[in-house]
């Protein structure tokens, strides 16, 4: 006898959807490792579990950050590092200049070509490059912050700080002084514009520090200034009263010192032969003192490095506990709203073949005949 009743049809079918739909979910539960799928199945573990979740991402999103952070500091150290390298190459450069009393102008000039490049150098590894964006420019990632003229005599800082549509150009020329060194003479409105550019911080909500109180995150952005004078951000900050002298630091820096060096060495090149013995003298103190304020120079440079590997130590042990957050976060996901996988697995089966089942009884019970098209 066949069944050929209407209702009965449409019964078995809500009964084969339903199969269905269950082998449906218990293979989301394999696939997504979730017990439910929404929240009337089980309101407390959803939501605990929701919780726990928007807690994992921001987590994940933290740990993401770090990594470019740990990067760019890393190319900041590697770039300070390598300025110390060549003020300690400098340095002997000008030793030899100044003990070497049988050189001739032409291995001085060669010396000072040396000293000339090194400058360069120096002004490449502050424009390095991280990605897309300057690591010594501060604020501003996407102007270079430096050039130098190829005589040496002339340095330009170019920042673009925040809300200003162009950017604000400094330019420093060496100037001679009496006794035969070079500084750069700064007007006090550009110095204004300097200590405006040391200013500037990144900081950062990495998991360290409290987002509560800005002052506790750490400042992952370093001038270039700041790196050649040692003089942090928030030592800029604090000084209220401009005690310190942005101009007299620039000049003690390795970029400076380097730059006198070369021009003394210069001006003594030019001096008419019967004037050399008093020029020799002259040179001598200046290159003695350029060696004194290279040594100052070297530390406030490891002042600067020893900065940037105390941050790049913390952006690690965050990470580590950002990590153990991630495993801590996880293991009561799954406690609060994960699937059993053999569990589930078992489920998925045991609806599978229940679905192919009722598939195959379906097949038999509900066989065509011509009545099925007859109204």
């Amino acid at each position: 006898m066949r069944v050929t009743n209407a209702s009965t049809s449409r019964n078995f079918s809500a009964s084969v959807n339903e199969v269905h739909q269950r082998l449906n979910k218990s293979m989301d539960k394999i696939s997504t490792g979730k017990a439910y799928s929404a929240a009337a199945e089980n309101p407390l573990a959803y939501y605990e579990g929701k919780k726990i979740d928007n807690q994992y991402q921001d987590v994940l999103s933290k740990m993401s950050l770090i990594t470019d952070v740990k990067n760019r500091l890393y190319q900041q150290e590697l770039g300070a590092r390598d300025i110390q390298s060549i003020l300690a190459e400098a340095k002997t450069k000008v030793q030899y200049a100044r003990t070497e009393t049988s050189s001739q102008d032409s291995t001085l000039d060669t010396l000072r070509q040396d000293l000339l490049q090194k400058q360069q150098a120096i002004v490449n590894d502050l424009n390095a490059q991280f990605q897309d964006f300057y690591i010594y420019g501060g604020n501003d990632l996407s102007t270079p912050p430096f050039s130098l003229s190829e005589d040496g005599m002339t340095l330009t800082f170019t920042h673009t700080f925040p809300g200003d549509t162009a950017p604000t150009e400094v330019n420093m020329q060496l100037t001679k002084q009496p006794d035969g060194s070079y500084i750069y003479n700064i007007d006090p409105a550009d110095e204004d514009t300097l200590r405006k550019a040391m200013e500037e911080q990144g900081r950062v909500d990495i998991g360290y520090g409290s987002s509560d109180d800005i002052n506790t995150l750490l400042d992952t952005y370093t001038g270039g200034f700041n790196l050649l004078t040692g003089v942090s951000s928030d030592a800029v900050r604090a000084d209220t009263a401009h005690n310190i002298s942005i101009t007299d630091k620039i000049n003690s820096s390795a970029l400076t010192l380097i730059g006198s060096a070369a021009m003394a060495i210069g001006d003594y090149i030019n001096t008419p032969e019967d004037q050399k013995a008093d020029a020799k003298g002259v040179l001598d103190d200046v290159l003695g003192s350029t060696i004194d304020s290279m040594t100052e120079a070297e530390h406030m440079l490891s002042v600067s490095y020893s900065d940037l590997g105390n941050k790049y130590n913390l952006l690690e042990d965050t990470e580590s506990k950002l990590t153990l957050s991630k495993n801590n976060l996880t293991e009561q996901y799954t406690d609060k709203l994960g699937a059993d996988p053999y569990e589930s697995i078992i489920e998925m089966y045991n609806y599978r073949y229940s679905y192919n089942a009722a598939l195959q009884v379906g097949s038999q019970l509900f066989g065509s005949s011509l009545f099925d098209f007859v109204k």
